[in-house]
């Protein structure tokens, strides 16, 4: 009876199957290391703009009567719907990471069957909408070159076109961003979990841009 007592003790004191023993996986809570790693370089982004915004009250306290004429120039209007294009988009992204999670990496019925799109049908729109926002900020800028604000006009100047020119080139990385993943779906017959993954950090690079242009547009356009 004593061998019997030994095995069933040492059976009730070894530990249980860790959830690294199942082959090809890792433990239950690690997390992905592509997602952690956009976080943190995105927390760089955000100090940088916030740098950025730094820069654009030091010189409004400094000379805010370059405010009082700057800004008349500004169709507030104008980017009040270039902007709601821009947090649309945000929307249609996220339906593209819905689609991307579930493994769905095209539409598997018609056109305008929209529940039943894909990740590139929606994230195809996301970057239309991405789009349409740049050719906006440019109309923008032409639009204000002929009024004589321009970068070097004056300090009012180079901090509205700073501000929103780094801004929209981030814009326009997560377009090109947007391609390379669309691109990748057609080069697959089955979407895997890796892809998704692509599909999943980009978005979080776009709700980023829309949520620090809602920053701006507020800052820029609503408290002149």
């Amino acid at each position: 009876m004593a061998p019997v007592a030994t095995v069933s003790s040492a059976q009730a004191h070894s530990p249980g199957p860790r959830p690294s023993s199942v082959p090809g996986h890792g433990p239950v809570t690690r997390p992905d290391m592509a997602s952690v790693g956009t976080i943190v370089w995105l927390s760089s982004e955000l100090m940088f703009f916030a740098g950025l915004f730094a820069i654009y009250f030091t010189i409004r306290s400094v000379r805010p009567d370059l405010w009082e004429t700057g800004t008349e120039h500004l169709n507030v209007v104008f980017a009040v719907i270039n902007t709601s294009i821009l947090v649309i988009s945000s929307l249609w992204c996220q339906f593209g990471v819905a689609a991307a999670e579930r493994g769905q990496g095209s539409r598997t019925g018609g056109l305008f069957q929209f529940r039943q799109w894909g990740m590139r049908e929606w994230f195809v729109l996301t970057y239309i909408f991405g789009s349409i926002f740049v050719a906006g900020q440019i109309y923008e800028y032409a639009e204000l070159v002929e009024h004589g604000l321009t970068l070097s006009s004056d300090a009012y100047g180079s901090a509205f076109y700073i501000t929103t020119g780094f801004h929209g080139i981030h814009v326009i990385g997560g377009l090109i961003a947007f391609l390379l993943i669309i691109g990748r779906s057609f080069t697959t017959r089955r979407y895997t979990h890796r892809q998704a993954t692509g599909a999943i950090v980009t978005s979080y690079y776009w709700h980023f841009v829309d949520v620090v242009w809602i920053a701006l547009f507020a800052v820029i356009y609503i408290l002149r």
